[in-house]
């Protein structure tokens, strides 16, 4: 009895061993749920899928660690968490996927996201997505016959929905999604495409965006056993016009007079050694085909370098995954910002700018935000191309000195337009429906991303519920009535009674305020009976959502779709701690040892001269000081334009680090500073006297100042 109870002990263990921890299915199913991973001295089964996809897991380790990353901790941990969390398709505890959608609280099995229809990508940060929230595609276009499925033939119905995809690169290819998803598991990221038009980018970018899983493998056809053992046989065969051998054409001795010797040109022809009077030692054979066309007296049709299909494939794969190692990857890894600056971090963005493209920007009459505008909705238009900035009225060719001060005026533009509203540096989103017309929130949100990776200014004007709404950071930031800024002043609100509401001391005065508010809050879904004092938090707390995020919610949707652009807001929302201050954080005042510290000093290894340029830096040193004191005519902040070009430090830095160096005049009183922005260089004339020196920097800035107010 012992030994049979011992025994079903041990197939139970054995049985729950087998399940998924986090979706507590058995399948085994690689191209819906990823591969089933067992780590035995741990008792962990997965399936790779549910990790990938689970809301709070990361992959802290190395790719051998645990698996493939996620460590064993992190998953125990995912374990604890998700099975205080039930499952809205099942019903059942255990549910690890969440929408991504920070308002929304469905949460799933990932076996039961798939059969209520979620869409998982897998790409980014691999978010999840809900029915509700999930995206869709649009067809403008009306559909041509015949109407089937682009893979399996077999008829189907053009209207788009979870279970019918379009090609976005053709009108005439239709797919079921079951296909498709069997045609990237097959196929591959290296064979993947539109089956009607052969479109790739945009097929996989679209595929991507709507759920289907592109392994990022060869082809399965490739990984065959011995798919290509054909490629390895070499020719047997004696092609003599006489063959002296016993033994037939195709017998070949390991030496001697009748071992077959290939053509050295071909490969394709053979002959033995003594059907060809070859000596012992001789490998240099041709065939006459191939003798012919080496001494030229061959004629032949072909051209002369005719490549073979599988040669070209080839090497058409070659170059795929030579441009994977310079192309930033969709398919990042999903770990978090554990070490990098902001600003390293938008330097990595950064390297997907190309310099030797360009993007015109031709400003007229200073309309920065229009320039910028029509800059953006250029057709051809493309984020990774370097930006060419011209103004109409100035000489200057410089393109980074342009670049930079375009990038500043952009930034104080946006912050003066009309999608923003709020005190100075404290900027909601406000709501224009023009602006949602000429869809100007994605525009916007674009040229901040376009702004932050080109080196532009930290942004610095965001309100905190503003960054709390795009990036949920912080996490318990509460709204309060100081998050309106000045609106309610703006709006003329502070007589009416949703000001009373914030302003009552007692229950009647909430109540007389409520009752003369009922039909704002009865739109805005905020009405409520109170019954006491303590109700008008939760009544505040319910208007101020209304107002700063439901009523919001397309505008700050279109905002984060334009923040996407470089990969921007995903490096964002992975680390929003570190991007608070570049978002929200006013700019620091520069300051004298701040500038100091800012350039450094390149001396001469020249003894004498390098005493004389310590002195020189003393004066430099002193006269930035008494800019900080306001006794010069020039400020910090015209001396760093005119040695970057940037009035603040760019939010990625400078790059290459700012240079002093230093150069020693012929005649002194004509020996001014020199500047090389496009290499955040500063040459500095080295003079006997500070009063010489600072009389000839504050000449050359501001002169650089006057420049460019003209």
């Amino acid at each position: 009895m012992k030994k049979t109870t011992k025994k079903c002990a041990e197939e139970l263990e054995d049985a729950i061993s087998e399940l998924c921890v986090l979706c507590k299915r058995r399948d085994n199913c690689p191209d819906k749920y990823g591969e089933k991973i067992t780590l035995q001295e741990h008792k962990i089964t997965v399936h790779y899928f549910c990790l990938l996809m689970s809301s709070g897991i990361f992959q802290r380790g190395e790719e051998h660690e645990g698996i493939h990353g996620f460590l064993v901790d992190d998953i125990r941990k995912e374990i604890r968490r998700s099975a205080r969390l039930r499952c809205m398709g099942c019903k059942k505890a255990g549910a690890s996927v969440g929408c991504s959608i920070k308002s929304c609280r469905q949460m799933v099995h990932l076996p039961c996201g798939i059969e209520q229809e979620f869409i998982f990508q897998f790409t980014d940060l691999f978010p999840s997505f809900c029915r509700k929230h999930r995206p869709t595609q649009t067809c403008s276009t009306s559909p041509t016959l015949p109407l089937c499925c682009s893979i399996c033939l077999e008829p189907i119905e053009p209207v788009l929905s979870y279970s019918v995809l379009k090609c976005p690169a053709c009108h005439g290819s239709w797919f079921h999604r079951n296909c498709v998803q069997f045609q990237a598991h097959s196929a591959a990221m290296f064979f993947f495409k539109c089956t009607l038009c052969s479109n790739k980018d945009q097929f996989q970018q679209e595929m991507l965006r709507m759920g289907i899983h592109i392994p990022e493998r060869d082809a399965s056809w490739e990984l065959e056993e011995n798919a290509y053992g054909d490629l390895l046989q070499v020719y047997q065969h004696c092609d003599a016009v006489k063959c002296s051998c016993d033994r037939g054409r195709s017998y070949s001795a390991q030496s001697g007079g009748y071992e077959i010797v290939r053509c050295k040109f071909c490969g394709s022809s053979g002959t033995h050694r003594k059907c060809s009077s070859l000596k012992l030692y001789e490998t240099n054979w041709s065939c006459s085909d191939c003798k012919a066309a080496a001494e030229g007296t061959a004629v032949s049709p072909l051209p002369n370098h005719v490549k073979s299909p599988l040669a070209e494939r080839q090497e058409k794969k070659r170059l795929f995954k030579r441009c994977l190692s310079n192309l930033h990857s969709s398919l990042i890894s999903k770990r978090r910002c554990l070490d990098a600056s902001p600003a390293e971090i938008l330097m990595d963005l950064a390297t997907q700018i190309t310099p030797q493209r360009t993007t015109a920007v031709l400003l007229e009459n200073d309309e920065v935000l229009e320039a910028a505008l029509q800059a953006l909705r250029q057709t051809d238009f493309n984020p990774c191309h370097t930006l060419s900035v011209s103004f109409a009225r100035s000489k200057r060719s410089e393109n980074v000195a342009n670049q930079r001060r375009f990038l500043s005026r952009l930034l104080q533009s946006l912050q003066n337009s009309s999608i923003f509203e709020g005190p100075e540096g404290t900027k909601n989103l406000a709501l224009n429906s023009q602006a949602l017309r000429d869809d100007l929130y994605y525009e916007t949100g674009s040229l901040l991303a376009l702004s932050l990776v080109h080196g532009g200014p930290p942004v610095a004007f965001f309100s905190p519920a503003l960054y709390h709404s795009l990036f949920h950071y912080p996490p318990d930031y509460k709204l309060t009535v100081e998050d309106l800024g000045d609106v309610i002043l703006t709006n003329k609100v502070k007589m009416t009674p949703l000001f009373q509401i914030a302003e009552s001391n007692s229950l009647s005065e909430l109540k007389r305020a409520v009752r003369a508010a009922s039909e704002y809050l009865h739109v805005a879904g905020c009405w409520r009976r109170v019954n006491k004092l303590a109700d008008k938090n939760m009544l505040l707390e319910d208007i101020l959502n209304f107002y700063l995020i439901i009523r919001m919610q397309l505008p700050l949707q279109r905002f984060r779709e334009g923040l996407r652009t470089l990969g921007v807001f995903e490096r964002v929302q992975a680390c929003p701690e570190g991007f608070y201050s570049v978002f929200c954080d006013p700019v620091e005042r520069m300051t004298a040892e701040a500038m100091f510290s800012l350039l450094t000093p390149q001396f001469s290894e020249e003894e004498e001269q390098k005493a004389k340029e310590d002195m020189t830096l003393g004066f430099w040193k002193h006269y930035l000081h008494e800019c900080e004191d306001g006794q010069c005519a020039a400020s910090l902040e015209d001396i760093l334009i005119f040695a970057t070009a940037a009035d603040v430090i760019p939010a990625i830095g400078f790059n290459p680090a700012p240079l002093l160096s230093f150069f020693t005049p012929l005649d002194s009183s004509c020996a001014f500073p020199q500047s090389h922005p496009e290499a955040n260089h500063l040459i500095l004339p080295v003079l006997p006297s500070y009063k010489l020196f600072k009389k000839h920097l504050e000449y050359a800035v501001c002169q650089l100042s006057v420049m460019q107010a003209i």
